[in-house]
């Protein structure tokens, strides 16, 4: 009985699966763009030159460098230069709590594309199995007129669903990967801005003291 349900759900064949990963793969590159959109806004042309701003204590100079920016780097900036009069300890504070902020927009989507990626081949390969299950009962459903010509088409159609999951998954990887080096590069300059800032706090006081 049990199979029997099982193989009418079988015999529905691999064309919902290919629609699935067409649907899929559609708001994947929606995602693509926008998450591509999103970081390349956000970077700093020249973090390098922030960072001597900051650390020679050119703290105006810093906010006017960022002024109007978007991202992690202008973020720990501002926040760094404002809480800046309050010493040290709590602009590495402030800067690690901004950090973790601005991650959560940077990582934002990016598991819809790492878990498509992982489980799109799976998905094609079952659309796969369906499509096999289907070519094989037809034959036993009409022994008579359908011959092996027929059966190795179905199996060849249902071969397109593997193809197209394949097809569905490796953009996927491939950006989310680039993402999450392109947010590991972001947080690293924001650590080294926001590091400046307090080896300047500390150079200042010890030269004070």
């Amino acid at each position: 009985m049990l199979t029997q349900k099982l193989l009418s759900v079988s015999n529905l064949g691999a064309d919902w699966v290919l629609w699935l990963l067409v649907s899929l793969s559609v708001i994947s590159v929606g995602i693509m763009l926008e998450r591509a959109a999103f970081f390349l806004s956000r970077r700093i042309a020249n973090p390098d030159a922030l960072s001597n701003l900051l650390l020679a204590g050119d703290l105006a100079g810093a906010l006017q460098a960022v002024e109007g920016r978007q991202g992690m780097e202008a973020d720990v900036v501002r926040a760094a230069v404002e809480h800046a009069g309050k010493g040290a300890d709590a602009v590495v504070e402030v800067v690690n709590a901004k950090m973790e902020r601005s991650r959560l927009d940077y990582e934002r989507r990016l598991a819809f594309l790492g878990t498509l990626g992982n489980n799109a081949p799976f998905i094609g390969l079952f659309g796969t199995v369906l499509g096999v299950i289907r070519a094989f009962s037809d034959l036993a459903a009409h022994p008579a007129t359908a011959g092996a010509g027929t059966v190795m088409a179905g199996i060849s159609d249902a071969l397109i669903a593997t193809a197209v999951g394949l097809f569905v998954a490796l953009p996927a990887v491939v950006m989310f990967n680039l993402y999450q080096r392109w947010l590991r590069r972001a947080s690293q300059r924001s650590s080294v801005l926001g590091h400046a800032v307090v080896a300047w706090l500390r150079a200042a006081r010890a030269g004070e003291g």
